[in-house]
């Protein structure tokens, strides 16, 4: 039975590269295969879903003009730095409020300021977060990048949100990386470019973010550069500037849209009845409410053009 369930798991898997598998049906499929049949691989596809998609978003830098990836970075700056302190702000004073243990309470607010996933596996060594923690943290992140996925493209359409709106909406109120590009996907190509764009910008944060809290826990840790952003970079530096290699650039950035939504299947996989009943009602409280302020509010400044590219 276990081989079975193995076999099919894979076949699965690989039918994601196929283009015929939709990114929220990817991530569905994964998470209804978690619940009623059980992830036969909760590991290798854990290392799997991790390193997929840091491939997959340096391919689809071969989509991506170096001269666009500035503009968002530069106008972004400001405004990427000023949601990250107001969600810090507010997500540790709703953990006071629902009297959350502090690690758990640190980490889903660091996931929710920057970058999901992989905020809380930065952050969590230096405040020496347990297992438990880790996955309660990761679990409130996971069901909720879940739903952001599913929601976020009909509520854009049925605000009559911009493509480049839409984008920043998703790279500013959605978590990870994978759910940002899997919603902008569904949205539009200048939805996915600007959404990716401002969203791995965001992610740099990441370590001045884990360097401050290391100095507040008076603590050295060494930090990991995200290295699959740098790639991401020199990949739209190539597409942008070299002939031979642009000619190759759709192909590279399809076969990156296809390992993102093979990653989304196995994130929906890793969701797994145990980690949610770990989490319990209040940090998934904390999450969920916290995601609804910078959500509300980050759509509030879009729309009146406060934030804009």
């Amino acid at each position: 039975m276990l081989q079975a369930r193995k076999v099919f798991f894979i076949l699965i898997f690989l039918s994601c590269f196929s283009g015929i598998v939709s990114p929220p049906l990817a991530l569905t499929i994964g998470i209804l295969f978690a619940l009623f049949l059980h992830n036969p691989l909760p590991n290798s596809s854990a290392t799997a879903a991790r390193f997929l998609l840091q491939i997959s978003v340096v391919a689809l830098g071969f989509g991506m003009n170096l001269h666009e990836i500035v503009k968002v970075g530069r106008s972004g700056f400001a405004y990427t730095a000023l949601g990250i302190a107001f969600a810090i702000t507010v997500g540790l004073a709703i953990g006071r409020l629902l009297r959350i243990q502090q690690n758990p309470s640190y980490l889903i607010t660091s996931g929710t300021a920057i970058c999901g996933g992989s905020a809380i596996a930065a952050i969590a060594p230096i405040l020496q977060a347990n297992d438990a923690e880790m996955a309660i943290s990761l679990g409130t992140v996971f069901v909720l990048n879940s739903v952001a996925l599913l929601i976020f493209p009909p509520i854009g359409h049925s605000l009559g949100l911009t493509q480049t709106q839409f984008g920043l909406w998703a790279a500013l109120a959605i978590h990870d990386t994978s759910s940002v590009v899997g919603a902008a996907s569904r949205y539009g190509g200048e939805a996915l470019v600007v959404g990716t764009t401002v969203k791995l910008a965001r992610a740099l944060w990441i370590i001045p973010l884990a360097l401050a809290t290391a100095a507040s826990k008076g603590k050295r840790s060494k930090l990991q550069f995200p290295w699959f952003i740098l790639f991401f970079c020199l990949a739209a530096v190539a597409n942008t500037y070299v002939t031979r290699i642009s000619s190759y650039a759709p192909l590279g950035f399809r076969l990156g849209r296809l390992g993102l939504t093979a990653t989304l299947f196995l994130i929906g996989g890793g969701i797994s009845a145990e980690t949610l009943r770990q989490m319990g009602w209040r940090p998934l409280t904390q999450g969920i409410l916290l995601w609804i302020v910078v959500g509300l509010a980050s759509l509030y400044f879009i729309r009146a053009g406060w934030i804009a590219l």
